[in-house]
């Protein structure tokens, strides 16, 4: 009887179905957290969502390694909603974890600022998490040098930049400078130019004018030898016909102008004659000597 009345008592006081809640919420703390301590950070997930979504089970702890696991799987938009959460958590450790990790997520090139003051306020909530406090002083020691880099680069293109103008304005200078030597250059080299080229056209005049003067001679001495020849060739034949008259007596020359009959034809007859002549007097040669052998007398 009196056993019975205890597990009456008991369940009186807590209701049928609670107690499992419990234990299945403990079983499922404890199996989340063997997952995540071996590093299986999905099955840690599940059961942590399972545990905060579906039992509502509402502590910080839960909340902070369920963040943890999603950071580690990457899924940063779930992990950084859930730190920002727990940025407002009673327990001041907890706090300051979520804003470490929150700098930690943040710690970019461009967010580097966002990102130290993420850790500043980790260590404000909790000034013992050292590791905040070593991410604060390296990022802080980080960021100064950086600026000190930025200030060296910035200090070094300013004198770039004036040692560039210095060499510009001393370029221009010596391009101010050389510009009227060149342009005397390009102007005696034009009156060189322009001289030459008058030169040769002087030379080229010149030769034209000498090939036409040699041309104009050339012609000369040809038309004068062509008259010297023409003249001679009609003295000549003045002479010829000169001769023939000398040679034909001037009363037959006159009967041969009354028989109109010119010198030149005259010439040709009394040649014809001539040798006529001639052959008769060969023939009565040899008529003569013919006669001589026989020593008879024609008759």
């Amino acid at each position: 009887m009196k056993l019975y009345l205890v597990a009456f008592v008991l369940l009186a006081l807590d209701p049928i179905g609670k107690l499992d809640r419990v234990a299945k919420q403990n079983a499922l703390k404890k199996e989340a957290k063997v997952a995540f301590m071996n590093e299986d950070y999905k099955t840690a997930i599940e059961k942590y969502s399972y545990l905060h979504d579906s039992l509502n089970v509402r502590d910080d702890n839960i909340l902070l390694n369920l963040a943890t696991a999603q950071y580690k799987v990457a899924d940063s938009a779930s992990a950084l909603s859930n730190y920002q959460k727990l940025t407002s958590s009673a327990h001041k450790n907890v706090q300051s974890i979520a804003y470490q990790q929150l700098g930690v997520m943040n710690n970019t090139p461009q967010k580097q600022q966002e990102a130290l003051d993420y850790f500043k306020k980790a260590l404000k909530a909790d000034p013992t998490n050292e590791a905040a406090r070593y991410n604060y002083e390296l990022l802080k020691k980080l960021m100064k040098e950086q600026e000190n880099q930025q200030d060296q680069q910035n200090k070094d293109d300013k004198n770039k930049d004036q040692q560039d103008k210095k060499e510009q304005e001393k370029q221009e200078q010596e391009k101010d400078e050389k510009e009227p030597q060149q342009k005397d250059q390009q102007e005696q080299e034009k009156g060189d130019k322009q001289d030459q080229k008058q030169k040769d056209q002087q030379q080229k005049d010149q030769q034209q004018k000498d090939q036409e003067q040699s041309q104009e001679q050339q012609d000369a001495d040809e038309k004068k030898d062509k008259e010297q020849k023409e003249s001679q060739a009609e003295q000549e034949q003045s002479e010829g016909k000169k001769d023939e008259k000398e040679e034909i007596p001037p009363s037959t020359y006159k009967k041969l102008q009354e028989m109109k009959i010119s010198p030149e034809k005259a010439k040709m007859i009394l040649e014809a004659m001539k040798n006529q002549e001639v052959q008769y007097i060969q023939q009565n040669k040899k008529k003569a000597r013919t006669r001589a052998k026989n020593d008879k007398p024609d008759w």
